[in-house]
């Protein structure tokens, strides 16, 4: 939203015109200079959260194929974020398009597949209402991408970046959700056991 207020206050965009896309706003200095750092970070903290949510679902002792593509889903929707930020449509506008295919459309397919795994692990964090909310906020954002083409081929462009901006924000509420999976984890640890029992006894060997 800051990068929308930017390109609007130095003439950038003209919503007068058209209402612009996400990708329009973030196209030149400086707003894209911002856009593509927040693109970054934010790219960094999503695969951190789909591995989170990887770990936390096999905890809750559902390992399968299912929580496995969701893993990769969702790191290529993290990985499609990063271009979508980095290439601007006036500079690399095919890298930037297949950036926007991931983050957006193998986005939507994350959480479809989170929506599986929300009923298939117990306990269910958020009672019966979180399959709901993410049921409903799935349709939403399949609608848009669907929408979003289809609008654009005809040439209503303001009602499909009207459609990209709701998808983009639908995306993240849903990764807000994963704070009502989250609240119950304490905590999280990494022990290098193999190289600790190799030192020791490395040392050990030094004393004989």
């Amino acid at each position: 939203m800051v990068r929308f207020g930017i390109a609007v206050a130095n003439g950038s965009v003209n919503i007068t015109v058209e209402f612009p896309y996400i990708s329009v706003c973030g196209a030149e200095p400086p707003q894209s200079c911002i856009f593509g750092q927040v693109m970054n970070v934010g790219s960094f903290l999503v695969i951190w959260v789909c591995v989170i949510r990887y770990q936390q679902v096999i905890d809750y002792g559902y390992q399968s194929v299912l929580n496995i593509v969701s893993l990769v889903t969702g790191c290529l929707c993290a990985i499609g974020g990063s271009l979508v930020g980095n290439f601007q449509t006036v500079n690399q506008i095919h890298v930037h398009l297949v950036g926007a295919f991931l983050a957006f459309f193998i986005g939507n397919l994350y959480f479809w597949l989170q929506v599986g795994l929300t009923y298939k692990i117990t306990p269910r964090r958020g009672g019966k209402w979180m399959g709901v909310i993410r049921i409903i906020c799935c349709l939403i954002c399949t609608a848009c991408l669907i929408l979003l083409p289809v609008l654009h081929f005809w040439k209503r462009r303001s009602g499909a970046a009207i459609c990209e901006w709701i998808a983009a924000m639908v995306l993240l509420l849903l990764f807000g959700l994963f704070a009502v999976d989250f609240r119950h984890i304490d905590g999280q640890c990494f022990q290098v056991v193999r190289e600790k029992a190799r030192i020791q006894n490395s040392t050990t060997t030094l004393e004989l």
